[in-house]
């Protein structure tokens, strides 16, 4: 069984979404016949290459004061550490679309989800810089992959086309945000949710794919003409 997640990587309910899905995955009895495949999903594709501090950047967008911005914040690092995840509101905040390449190369490589990982983990647990190349190749190296091949990506244009389809695809579904979750190509969720629901619809999407088969009992021989057990086979079949 697949479950595809779109994310983004400044987004702190894909950070604590995330944790929560892992949750409900590890609470699933079959989860060792699960696949995870990470998709991009940029929030604000028009965001400035040079970082800028995430909280003055919520005070502009939202158009709220920085007092209620910093509010905000510790709402989330709550949810955050409730999950056991560091978390961090001095952070910068930048476009994502170097990330989302690396990410897709990462995936090429066998190592995306210790790439997502990496990235989620300096940026929201460490507050560091997750933008520019030099920051992405480390990154990049203590995920395991080859820092020069790193390197080639982010200096070139390689995976652009990638990120821009995984986003389109998201939106054909219906998704307005992130994060957003598939399971089995059927069940969509929305939202941070909570452990107890990714196991709910973990298990339906299973029980869906493996229906069970029902037991017959009973039955002898000696029944005459395919009749047994009052039912009667088909002549010739």
């Amino acid at each position: 069984m697949r479950v595809d997640i779109w994310s983004d990587i400044v987004c702190p309910w894909c950070y604590i979404g995330k944790a929560r899905f892992e949750r409900g995955l590890a609470a699933f009895a079959h989860a060792d016949r699960v696949e995870v495949e990470f998709h991009s999903f940029q929030l604000d594709p028009s965001a400035p290459a040079e970082p800028e501090p995430a909280l003055r950047m919520l005070t502009e967008k939202m158009g709220i004061t920085e007092e209620q911005a910093r509010s905000a914040e510790a709402g989330v690092a709550d949810n955050a550490r409730g999950e056991g995840l560091d978390y961090t509101t001095d952070r910068p905040h930048a476009n994502t679309a170097d990330a989302h390449r690396l990410l897709h190369h990462a995936k090429a490589e066998g190592a995306q989800k210790p790439m997502v990982e990496a990235l989620f983990a300096a940026y929201f647990g460490a507050g560091e810089d997750v933008f520019g190349t030099e920051e992405l190749v480390a990154l990049a190296e203590q995920a395991g992959l080859d820092a020069g091949k790193a390197r080639e990506v982010l200096e070139g244009g390689a995976y652009a086309d990638e990120v821009r389809r995984d986003a389109e695809e998201a939106r054909t579904m219906g998704a307005t945000g992130v994060p957003f979750f598939v399971v089995d190509s059927r069940y969509g969720v929305s939202g941070a949710q909570p452990a107890e629901v990714f196991t709910r619809v973990l298990e339906q999407a299973w029980a869906d794919a493996h229906p069970q088969a029902p037991v017959m009992v009973g039955g002898g021989e000696g029944d005459a003409d395919g009749c047994a057990d009052g039912a009667c086979a088909v002549p010739g079949e």
